[in-house]
């Protein structure tokens, strides 16, 4: 994408994000009303099949090339302990990814899905993986910095993060029709709730969850943290780069940058768990356009996702505990824009199967 004289990356790919299509979600509504069924009888599918119609401005949406973009990044504020597991786990489960060994890899491969790693901040350089092309090298920080002390990253390096996942979804976009999005980064549970209370205005302590399954005294000690990194970094609601800088990391701004970059090729972007929704509010706040080609797949157990969800006025199609991140979700509700393109393209009308409609 190249942009115009003094238009900035960021800028010229908002300029490419329109809203859905009006007249093919129209069609699409005017189609699944004449189904031999009862009205609207398949609920919530039959909205994502209209959404689907909508977003890809076809009758027939292409959705059968799919891949979940697994986003990598270290956090600073792991030092606190806010976690049970240590900082060296993001490194080791990027090679069980490579792998294939990991729960994503699992559900991509029942969804006919990809999986494709993005090393955007972690420790660990992945030197052999690079080269031998098994991911994708956009690093811009060894994790971010300690988070409780000061911003997480510079605003720089968090517009390079947004720019850095755009780049991954235009690079992707010839050979993807719907992208997912998935993370790994111990730690991202801490950041993920303090963009959670910065831009629902709800209390830390009501949106902090266990992440990777912390006991009573460490939740609290996680809340205290987050509090202390809100209190000591001021960030600023209504400017999400400033958000992200002071208290995000840099796949979540890849996240926001991926879902960015999506949306300006009009390819649906299926948004995972509480980490991409943190992501996902980002991306919101900088182009609020972008929600119009987000599916939110599942609402998860973490208490700041379904805060996230309603800030963004969009429901989860699933709703299962899971707390794993990596994508996972994604990937199921991938098989769930598999169903609501067939009921779209190959359930009959009454007419077309010659039943008696309702009186």
């Amino acid at each position: 994408m190249h942009s115009a004289p003094g238009l900035s990356f960021l800028d010229a790919t908002f300029r490419a994000i329109f809203p859905q299509d009006y007249a093919y979600r129209q069609q699409a509504e005017e189609r699944l009303n004449q189904l031999t069924m009862p009205h609207w009888a398949l609920g919530d599918l039959m909205d994502l099949a209209v959404d689907l119609a909508g977003m890809t401005r076809s009758m027939r949406p292409e959705v059968s090339r799919k891949k979940v973009v697994v986003m990598v990044g270290d956090h600073g504020v792991t030092a606190e302990g806010v976690s049970k597991y240590p900082p060296e786990v993001t490194t080791q489960m990027v090679h069980n990814f490579v792998r294939g060994g990991a729960g994503i890899n699992a559900l991509a491969r029942q969804a006919g899905a990809g999986v494709c790693v993005v090393d955007v901040g972690a420790k660990d350089d992945f030197d052999q993986l690079v080269r031998e092309e098994k991911i994708i090298a956009k690093k811009i920080g060894r994790g971010t910095a300690n988070m409780a002390f000061g911003p997480a990253m510079t605003r720089t390096h968090a517009v390079m993060a947004v720019e850095a996942g755009v780049e991954v979804a235009n690079q992707l976009a010839a050979e993807v029709d719907v992208f997912g999005t998935g993370e790994m980064g111990i730690g991202n549970t801490t950041p993920s709730t303090a963009i959670a209370a910065v831009f629902t205005g709800i209390k830390v302590a009501e949106l902090t969850g266990r992440g990777t399954g912390i006991d009573d005294a460490r939740l609290r000690h996680k809340i205290a943290v987050i509090e202390k990194a809100l209190a000591v970094n001021k960030p600023n609601g209504k400017d999400g780069l400033d958000v992200l800088a002071k208290v995000g990391g840099f796949e979540i701004g890849a996240i926001a940058g991926l879902i960015i970059g999506a949306a300006a090729q009009r390819k649906p972007v299926i948004v995972d768990g509480f980490i991409a929704t943190a992501g996902a509010m980002i991306a919101y706040s900088l182009e609020p356009f972008v929600r119009d080609f987000i599916i939110c797949a599942h609402r998860s157990i973490e208490p700041g996702h379904g805060a996230l969800l309603e800030k963004l006025q969009r429901r989860p199609l699933l709703d299962l505990n899971l707390r794993l991140g990596e994508g996972t979700g994604a990937a199921l509700a991938m098989q769930l824009v598999d169903a609501a393109v067939a009921i779209l393209t190959e359930v009959a009308t009454f007419a077309e199967a010659g039943v008696t409609g309702a009186a």
